[in-house]
């Protein structure tokens, strides 16, 4: 093989993947990151916590949580159950501590307490008090110098064109902070625009990858392996078809490029996958530019669906409700849109606290047919195509449950996650007189969570469980450690962060 670069780690992907890049340049290895789009920061850049889920972490016990290690794995397993390996449910509840306590060691990060509640609140020992969830604190943007404006997001900035804030947050905080860390070690390079395109075998290992930077193919030869960091492929309406994911493209809050590039290529050398029918799901609100984007953090209003009867918990956990609406979906129970039905306490603007992507004026809304109004509740039923008695019927219903503070249909309110917006209080706010508004939502997710099976090592398997040597996957190129379920807040760039560092560890050693 005629190489035109060599390089000891090769990491495809700027999102949570950057925690294995920083590791093995801190640990004297030569490390290129390429990064397919014009920004670094992948999914995670997108996320408004940038949360991590590290049970018993540096942060967590220096404020005094009596958490411990066995509660946390009994609780994993709980919810995971034998959907992935046991041995890999392990390491990610055992070891995302000693990640932080490594990465506090530079002063280039920073984290903080940020309490999210787990999001199973009736399984044995769960976290109510969200102690199990942490998250960078925010960092100039001064501090990165020239990289400051190399940093994806937020998605005000995506999607609508706002000014980037000179304060990153967040997801984009904790891409700052491993950005200004690999900045201190010149053995590491930092490539946007540049796509891992195939990876080459040799021997039965793999020795590097062809890179295309602007139609240029490159061949980087990475001595020590490849970590495979590159997102999901939920921008990828074929893959999604091929391995049905539910949803659309369209409807994802995944930035553009991922479309499962380094997926296909770690398959066409015969890497195993996973769960690649799966992802993180979320409610979405529908947007004038026809996107449904993940919603949360409801202070008001009731689903109804094209019936106009109630369906589901909507201050349950976003994963959950979004599996929900999913059954509903297949079943032929409920269709899209659906609705959230509320009154006019705030006026026409849903009561939404948490839209992610911002909304625009009401008015854009008004005329793409996405917020409705009217005096009567038949009369907003008639605008919305649903059957007004049983709209009237269902509000009437949801009123009395709220009056005795107790939702005997849904169980709205009786987890601790569905009280987490609301100070404790109960969710159930009844629906006053008229006018009444409507807002038409619809199905989005967070990013695919099927990938490359790895072992606890983040070594990519083939079908038959052997190690492909020198290749490695994290973050939703790799099947999702947590199965077919969202534990909690901070898992997705937990595991990303976690299994790149455990991969980055194992490189060091080769």
């Amino acid at each position: 093989m005629n190489w035109d670069e060599e390089v000891d780690v090769l990491v495809a992907g700027s999102g949570g993947g950057l925690c294995g890049a920083y590791t093995a340049a801190r640990e004297g290895l030569s490390v290129t990151v390429v990064e397919a789009t014009d920004k670094f920061g992948g999914t995670t850049s997108y996320s408004g916590g940038g949360g991590l889920w590290f049970p018993c972490n540096p942060v967590l016990r220096r404020a005094g949580v009596d958490d411990t290690l066995d509660d946390a794995l009994t609780y994993f397993r709980a919810v995971v159950g034998d959907r992935t390996p046991a041995d890999l449910q392990e390491t990610y509840v055992r070891r995302g501590g000693e990640v932080i306590e490594y990465l506090e060691q530079d002063e280039s990060f920073s984290f903080e307490v940020y309490p999210w509640p787990d999001y199973f609140g009736t399984a044995p020992k769960a976290r109510l008090d969200g102690k199990r969830h942490i998250v960078p604190t925010p960092l100039p943007a001064d501090r990165l110098g020239a990289l400051s404006d190399s940093v994806r997001g937020p998605l005000a900035t995506d999607r609508l064109g706002a000014k980037q804030p000179r304060t990153l947050i967040g997801g984009r905080a904790l891409i700052g902070r491993f950005l200004l860390g690999l900045s201190k070690y010149p053995n590491a390079s930092l490539r946007l625009n540049t796509v891992l395109d195939e990876l080459i075998v040799e021997d039965g290992a793999v020795t590097g990858a062809v890179v295309e930077q602007q139609g240029v193919r490159t061949a980087i030869r990475a001595r020590r392996g490849i970590i495979l960091a590159a997102g999901g492929f939920e921008g990828n309406e074929e893959l999604r078809v091929r391995y049905g994911v539910p949803g659309t493209a369209r409807d994802t809050m995944g930035p553009w490029g991922n479309v499962g590039r380094a997926h296909e290529a770690a398959i066409a050398i015969g890497a195993d996958t996973d769960l690649m029918d799966q992802a993180w799901w979320s409610p979405g609100m529908i947007h004038p530019d026809g996107r449904a984007a993940f919603a949360l953090w409801f202070t008001g209003g009731l689903f109804v669906n094209q019936d106009g009867v109630r369906f589901v918990d909507e201050s349950a956990p976003y994963d959950r409700v979004g599996r929900e609406i999913i059954e509903q979906m297949r079943s032929g129970a409920t269709t899209l849109p659906y609705w959230m039905i509320y009154d006019d306490t705030h006026g026409i603007v849903p009561p939404v606290q948490a839209t992610n992507v911002p909304t625009v004026e009401p008015e854009k809304y008004e005329a793409a047919g996405l917020w409705h109004t009217a005096d009567t509740l038949e009369q907003l039923a008639a605008r919305i195509g649903v059957p007004g008695a049983a709209l009237a019927a269902t509000v009437a219903r949801f009123n009395e449950l709220a009056a005795r503070g107790r939702d005997e249909d849904f169980g709205r309110g009786d987890e601790a996650y569905d009280r987490a917006f609301s100070d404790g209080e109960s969710p159930l706010v009844p629906l006053g007189e008229g006018p009444y508004h409507a807002a038409a939502f619809g199905i989005s997710d967070l990013g695919t969570k099927g990938g490359l099976r790895t072992d606890v090592a983040a070594r990519v398997l083939t079908a038959s469980g052997e190690p492909i040597r020198g290749l490695y996957a994290a973050g939703n190129t790799m099947a999702a450690v947590s199965g077919t379920v969202y534990p909690g807040g901070g898992n997705p760039i937990g595991a990303s962060v976690l299994f790149s560092h455990l991969a980055a560890v194992d490189l060091v050693g080769r």
